[in-house]
């Protein structure tokens, strides 16, 4: 379980925009990540939907913090964003919610990081929706992942 205040800290220090935008993680498992980002002045643009900015950070952040939770631990590995993709397929004027449940696949992409200096990358499907569940747009991170000496 994550503690509240160590948590908060690290989002501040790591992820300001995140924190400021006040996306959240409502689920976060070993299959998948939910994480919410609300409909507010934060994260609203001149055209009264959700900025695009504050969607790729929330779904940025979906696949992230699942990689994070497959890493805990594993202190001789790095990860990097090296592609970002996403299609747009409604206006986003409430809360917004992404999943990625790529988290088997992650699972075997970081069993192939056998030896220092392995690299392998995975392309994470990340899905928004909105609150009556209508899906906003699909987003994909590919993540990048070497294993230290």
């Amino acid at each position: 379980m994550l503690r509240p205040l160590p948590f908060f800290w690290f989002m501040l220090t790591k992820l300001p925009s995140i924190t400021f935008w006040n996306i959240r993680i409502k689920q976060l498992g070993k299959n998948g990540c939910q994480t919410i980002l609300p409909f507010t002045w934060r994260t609203q643009n001149p055209f009264r939907s959700v900025y695009f900015a504050t969607l790729a950070g929330a779904a940025e952040l979906a696949s992230g913090a699942l990689c994070m939770l497959h890493l805990t631990g594993k202190k001789e590995y790095s990860m990097l964003v090296t592609d970002f993709e996403a299609t747009f397929s409604k206006k986003a004027t409430g809360t917004v919610s992404m999943t990625c449940e790529d988290g088997p696949l992650l699972l075997q992409t970081l069993e192939k990081l056998e030896k220092p200096g392995d690299v392998q990358t995975l392309r994470m499907a990340v899905t928004g929706t909105n609150e009556n569940g209508d899906v906003i747009g699909n987003f994909a991170v590919t993540w990048s992942f070497k294993r230290k000496g």
